[in-house]
Formats: C-alpha cells, structure tokens, sequence
C-alpha cells in the first residue's frame, strides 16, 4: 500500500516538474533564437581572425577577442589560463605533382596540405617511386619494396557506416601513425588519401606524430579526385613517381591561453559545470565548424544565462580551450589546475562536432547516470535532440574525466556533412546555417540546465 501511494503522489510532482522544467528551456529557447549572437560573433572570429593554429598570431586575437566577448556577454568573472603549447607552422606552400607513369613523363599537379606537426621535404623536396598500398597490413606483406619509396596510404571512408565519425576513427590512423610505419621500412615520404568521404578535391590536413625510433619522413594529405587518380595510375603503371615539396617545422613552445569565464554558483559555488569548445584551428581555413561554432555556442549560453537572469545552484564555467587541435595542451592544463586546486567538477560539456543540426549528447560516465537522464530527453526532444548515450565525450573535457573521473559530453550534431570540411580549406562561415547554430546552443543550455538543477 505504501509504495502504491509514493507512485499516486510522486508522479503528480514528477510531471509539475517537467512542466516547469519544459517551461524554462522553452524561455531560453526563445531567447537564443530570437536574440542569438551566436552567427555574428562567427563571423568576426571567422572574417576578421580567421585560422588560428597553437602559436599564431592569429591565436592571439582569438584570445582577446574571446575574453573581450565573454565580458560584453555579462559573465561574472573573465580571466586567462596560461599554458605553453607548440608552434607548429607550415612554412610555404605544399605542392606535388605526377613526375611519370611507366614510361611516359608527366605534369599533373595533385591538391595536398602537409599534414600538421610535419617535418618540411626541404627545399629540394622528396621525389620517388611511389608505393600504394590500401592499408597496413598491405604495407607489412610488401615491406621489403618500401625502401627509397613514397608510401601512398589508399584506405576510404567506410560508406556503409551510418555516423561518418565511425569511419573517421578507422582511417585516422594512417594520419596519426602512418609516416613512422613507412619509415620503418625506409620510405622517404608519405602520402595519404585525406580523412573525408566528400566528393570535391579538398586535401585535409590534420595532426600527425612521429615514433622517433624512425627518421621523420615528411607528409602530405591528397584530395579525393587526386587521390583516385594517383590509385589508378599506380594500378597501372609499375613504376609512378611523385614529387612533393613541403616546408613544415616546430619553433618552440610558446604561450597561449585558456579563456575561462564564470557565472557564480548561488548554492555550491564550490561545484564546477564546464562548458567549452576548442579556440584553435589549422591554419588553412576560418575554422567554423571545427571549432568556431563550439566557441560561439559556448558564449551565446552565457549571454543568454544573463539576459534571462538565470541564477546557477553551481558554478559554471565557459572554456574556451587552447591548442586542441595538434596537442590538447588546454584541455589537459584546465584539469591540471583544477587538481591542483583540489575543485570538484561535476559536468563538462563540450561542443567540438560542427554547427549542424543537434541530434543528442554522447557521455562518458557509468550506465546509472544515463539512465537518471533518460526522462531528459522528453525536455530536448522539441530542439532536436533525441538521444542521450553512452560513447565519449569531448577531446578537451576528456582529461577531467581521466583526472576526477567527472562526467563529461559533447553535442552530437548530425555529422554527415562534417568530414566534407573538415581541416579542409572549405571550413568556413558561409559553410555554417544559423538556425542549426543556434539549436545546438538551445540543446547545450538545455542540458547544463538540467544538471545544475537535479545533479548527475
């Protein structure tokens, strides 16, 4: 009898709750996309700074400019977070070209991008028969052709995967990896089918490492029509040889900045939410989607917070982070401190999948607070959101989950368009919809909301 009364009266309170809830996430909607700054504060990160590699002087401006902006949107406290990250640059313009297919001399110039953290061909550039291979394994079955060589590393998006994130995940490797894997056998550059299914020629640029146990080869990312065409060739002809040319070098370490403002907690000003996204981008486009609109989605949320007089029960912080792109120094300084400090963070939350359509959240953290958050999605629902799952979150929030073991998240856009631009020259403003920006927003406020109010 006594639990048949705790369902009559609880459930009553349950749904005056959600009332209520729905009710403020429906005001803040409201706010966000009849009043959202979001789209205009794109375009002056996008337009006036532009690109914004760990190091650059354009690094600098987006600092600046982004602490100025937090200060204009009301937070109660704006301040830097010095942390030293590296100043890769790419020194000239990356070019390659079909020197001869068998026999027969050729001209024909293929769309590269040096990959990032690189070492330069010097100025002779590299110019050698080339080697394709689909994949490592190939390479290890064919290991003692390599020698003198340009491995061209020919692995596809997987079509058949629904979240091109997945496909992401499994050729990322040959960027990461694959330039230390060929130098093993001595090859003397790399060269990679770019990390994207599009269908134009944009190369993609993006991180890479070195195991210094081998000599640090240089190496290039092909644009897809490049890349089909150079696997064609090398079908055909038994001897292909590229030249290519790249300048890539680190200078040292410098300083840059996390940008972090705050709105006070009014009941455990002592617990932390983190919202935040990525300031950096590489260097050969404006960096809209990858991270621009994470950053301005992560602002708009605390103008609106202001503008509607919300009071946070907890403490929350807007991050602007540091050099994700080619070596998550903000991210892991920002937990450094927070376990120097001896803080305790409950939530983070991060924006780093484009400005597209919002979709749900994907967590890291245990099954039981999944489970907690699954009447949330009712709340989201309207915006677009409709699942809140299990499968990581954000490369920046990452290390506070690896530190306190904190609950951490990323907006999950729909991404079927995102690996079309990608660290690619494309990634622009025009390539951004503004109600698909502002919605992600709504969907990120809607959740912090949720947490700041009912905990995890």
């Amino acid at each position: 009898m006594k639990k048949l009364l705790f369902v009559f009266f609880s459930f009553p309170f349950f749904a005056l709750s959600q009332s209520a809830d729905s009710a403020f996430i429906k005001t803040m909607a409201d706010e966000i996309l009849s009043n959202g700054k979001a789209f205009e504060n794109l375009r002056v990160l996008t337009k006036q700074i532009g690109g914004r590699l760990a190091g650059s002087p354009q690094m600098v401006k987006a600092e600046n400019w982004g602490a100025a902006t937090m200060r204009q949107s009301g937070a109660d406290t704006v301040y830097m977070q010095e942390c030293m990250v590296p100043h890769w640059v790419r020194g000239g313009k990356d070019i390659a070209a079909i020197v001869s297919a068998g026999d027969k001399k050729q001209s024909r110039s293929l769309a590269v991008l040096a990959l990032g953290n690189s070492s330069g061909s010097g100025t002779k550039g590299v110019t050698a028969d080339v080697i394709a291979v689909s994949s490592f394994d190939e390479l290890e079955k064919r290991k003692n052709e390599v020698k003198g060589k340009i491995v061209f590393y020919n692995y596809p998006f997987n079509p058949t995967y629904i979240r091109p994130g997945q496909s992401y995940g499994e050729a990322g490797v040959y960027r990461y990896n694959g330039a230390s894997r060929a130098a093993k056998y001595g090859a003397v550059g790399v060269m990679i089918r770019s990390l994207t299914g599009g269908t134009n020629n944009y190369p993609h640029t993006g991180a890479m490492r070195y195991n210094d146990s081998f000599p640090k080869i240089p190496a290039v990312a092909l644009g897809l029509e490049d890349a089909e065409y150079l696997w064609q060739t090398c079908s055909k002809n038994q001897n292909t040889i590229v030249s290519f040319t790249t300048n890539g070098h680190f200078l040292p370490d410098t300083t840059g900045h996390n940008v972090i403002a705050e709105l006070r907690g009014t009941e455990t000003p002592n617990e932390y939410i983190t919202i935040g996204g990525h300031l950096d981008s590489w260097d050969v486009n404006e960096g809209a989607h990858d991270d621009g609109t994470g950053i301005v989605q992560t602002i708009e949320i605390l103008r609106m917070f202001k503008a509607l007089g919300y009071k946070p029960k907890k403490t929350i912080r807007f991050v602007l982070f540091a050099n994700e792109e080619n070596g998550l120094r903000g991210g892991q300084k920002y937990a450094d401190m927070a376990k120097a400090k001896n803080e305790t963070h409950v939530f983070a939350l991060e924006s780093d999948g484009g400005g597209f359509t919002p979709r749900g959240f994907s967590f890291e953290t245990t099954n039981d607070k999944i489970e907690k958050m699954q009447p949330w999605v009712n709340l989201l629902l309207p915006y677009g959101a409709y699942e809140l799952k299990t499968g990581g979150g954000g490369a920046d929030v990452s290390p506070l989950n690896k530190t306190f073991n904190t609950p951490v998240a990323e907006l999950l856009p729909d991404n079927q368009r995102y690996f079309d631009l990608h660290h690619a020259a494309n990634d622009v403003f025009e390539a951004v919809n503004k109600r698909e920006l502002l919605l992600g927003a709504v969907n990120m406020a809607g959740l912090v909301y949720l947490v700041d109010k009912y905990g995890l």
